[in-house]
């Protein structure tokens, strides 16, 4: 966590956000009401709500929908430029929570809550949390990420890996790392083709990067975007999920996939939040394996050999029994080709 907190520093004071998060922090604490259940949730996402990682989101949502805890409505496809507005809108409704992503709105939705401080936001952030009322919380699986890259090392042929990926940020930086960390510990000559689309959600544009990875060699591709395993199956190679599991729409193309959980983290703001208990704290901590965060899909006899299978389940258990840390490394990753 100490390279991470060290990035989070520099990029607060490249920015110049040290000055207004030490003014919010002095605000001091807001003691949050009791409420009764359902309380009022609303989301905000900037891509489709099918895109891998704000489907987590809505799918730990609707699952606290439907047991009565919450009720949920949510906007998506919201462009950056009119993401203050919505969150305002949600605000001056009476929403209990407000749940969505700050990653390139920062500034605009830490405003927006110290305008509403008895409403709770949790929002997805490569920064800290800001009293009295602004959580975070970020998608860590780099854990499963480093086992899908033991797959990814141990059965490619050409020893080149292919990985595309949507913007050179801390939180897909360190995923990747992750995989390519796992993929060389079990197999020190693979190379690595690494590119960025600059969106994070267009599957085109992440195909044909995909594409022109397998005309240099790529017998395996890291899909971090939309549109990679599509490129994967055309052209008959590999690939490896990330966030959600596809392997069931990609039969015999998926090796891998390091998912994403989101209920440990949802659910927890959403007790916080009716037991009048929320406080501004960093939720990542809940994306961890050991906190059922994160995992690793079941991996396919038909596509890994038993092998294969029985070294990334030794190291499974390793991170589950404390014995092996993957590391964090946020900078941007390159190719090695």
């Amino acid at each position: 966590m100490t390279s991470r907190i060290t990035a989070d520093l520099n990029r607060r004071a490249a920015l110049g956000l040290g000055a207004g998060f030490a003014a919010l922090a002095a605000t001091g604490g807001t003691a949050f009401a009791q409420k009764t259940p359902p309380i009022k949730v609303a989301a905000i996402y900037t891509v489709p709500v099918e895109q891998q990682w704000v489907s987590r989101i809505d799918k730990a949502l609707k699952a606290a929908q439907a047991r009565g805890e919450v009720t949920y409505k949510f906007s998506e496809n919201v462009a950056n430029t009119d993401y203050e507005r919505v969150m305002r809108q949600y605000a001056q409704e009476g929403n209990d929570l407000i749940v969505g992503e700050a990653f390139a709105v920062e500034r605009a939705a830490r405003k927006v809550a110290a305008d509403y401080p008895k409403i709770a936001f949790l929002m997805g952030s490569s920064f800290g949390p800001t009293k009295p009322n602004f959580a975070v919380f970020d998608n860590w699986i780099h854990e499963p990420s480093y086992l899908s890259g033991m797959v990814a090392g141990k059965t490619t042929k050409s020893n080149v890996i292919g990985m595309v990926g949507g913007y050179a940020i801390p939180e897909v930086n360190r995923l990747m790392h992750a995989f390519m960390e796992g993929a060389k510990s079990v197999n020190p000559n693979v190379k690595f083709l690494v590119s960025f689309i600059n969106s994070w959600y267009d599957p085109p544009k992440a195909k044909e990067a995909a594409f022109a990875m397998i005309d240099k060699g790529a017998d395996i591709l890291y899909a971090e975007r939309f549109g990679v395993t599509d490129a994967a199956k055309e052209r008959k190679v590999k690939a490896i999920g990330n966030v959600i599991d596809t392997a069931k729409d990609y039969p015999g193309v998926i090796l891998a996939s390091a998912l994403w959980h989101m209920e440990p983290t949802i659910d927890r703001a959403v007790k916080a939040v009716t037991a009048g208990t929320f406080e501004p704290i960093d939720y990542g901590q809940f994306s961890y394996m050991s906190y059922g965060g994160a995992s690793l899909a079941p991996l396919d006899p038909a596509l890994v050999p038993a092998d294969v299978s029985a070294l990334v389940q030794a190291k499974e258990k390793e991170i589950a029994d404390g014995l092996f840390r993957v590391d964090v490394n946020d900078a941007e990753p390159k190719s090695t080709m």
